[in-house]
């Protein structure tokens, strides 16, 4: 496998031998994870489902020529070693007057102040005027040159090799699965007048928030990217980046007593 093409800096990378053991995590809601699949039959299937969640209150007039799409983009993604990819879509309809919220939204603007969705029963629905922050979040799998206790210096060696760019904000990590490093980039991009639609030059700024985190369990790193252009609510994602790196493990949680409680209101993870 090979890290995806977003990825911050490159990585001493080792000849991929072997597939990656699993990771488990959890996803808040809000996240629409792509159709990743082996195969063509498998992407079309699960494109299926993915754009009936996405636009639930669509019809196949909707769902039809927009499956094809997104398994096509399952399908560049094949070979990249991306095992997870997700939209976050999150409504910012301004439910307590500080303009603020950043709560769940299927893709068809509803989302509840409650986990279940709901809102003293009801559920709330907001419109896409209201405003909508998204997001796009990937787990790739890379391979690294290491033994398996050798997490810290794996660690150690990513934090060196990502401080040495003046433009990556690059700080060690303790997480509950081990040692991890992150790296923040801001980039600023000019968008031609034409493709604007003011016909003026527009300056986007965008944000990514990318985690290292070297299996314990064999010879790869596992990459976690969030990337937005919806910087008005950077500390809102930075936040929601904090609580899925929280819930990483290279270890089955659910094999343990209590592994399987506080999932609710998730989605679960497993990239391989």
């Amino acid at each position: 496998m090979t890290p995806p093409t977003e990825t911050t800096s490159p990585l001493p990378a080792a000849p991929a031998s072997q597939e990656p053991p699993p990771i488990w995590f959890l996803a808040p809601e809000g996240f629409f994870a792509l159709p990743l699949a082996a195969t063509p039959e498998e992407r079309a299937e699960l494109s299926h489902s993915f754009v009936r969640e996405l636009y639930s209150r669509g019809d196949e007039n909707i769902w039809e020529p927009a499956a094809p799409y997104y398994a096509a983009m399952a399908e560049m993604m094949a070979g990249t070693g991306v095992s997870y990819s997700a939209m976050g879509l999150f409504s910012t309809a301004d439910e307590d007057g500080d303009g603020r919220a950043v709560t769940k939204n299927d893709g068809t603007q509803n989302d509840g102040t409650h986990d279940d969705g709901t809102q003293d029963g009801q559920v709330v629905r907001h419109e896409g005027a209201d405003g909508v922050a998204q997001c796009a979040l990937t787990v790739a799998a890379v391979p690294t040159d290491q033994d398996d206790a050798d997490t810290d210096i794996v660690a150690q060696g990513i934090l060196a090799i990502l401080s040495g760019d003046e433009y990556n904000d690059a700080r060690w990590l303790d997480l509950p699965c081990g040692p991890a490093v992150s790296c923040v980039t801001l980039r600023e991009y000019r968008i031609k007048p034409e493709l604007t639609e003011t016909g003026e030059q527009v300056d986007l700024l965008t944000g990514q928030i990318q985690v290292h985190v070297p299996f314990p369990t064999g010879p790869f790193t596992a990459v976690f990217t969030l990337h937005t252009a919806s910087m008005d609510y950077w500390t809102e994602f930075c936040d929601l980046m904090v609580a899925v790196l929280q819930t990483v493990s290279f270890t089955d949680p659910t094999e343990g007593a209590e592994g399987a409680e506080g999932t609710e209101g998730t989605e679960k993870g497993r990239a391989r």
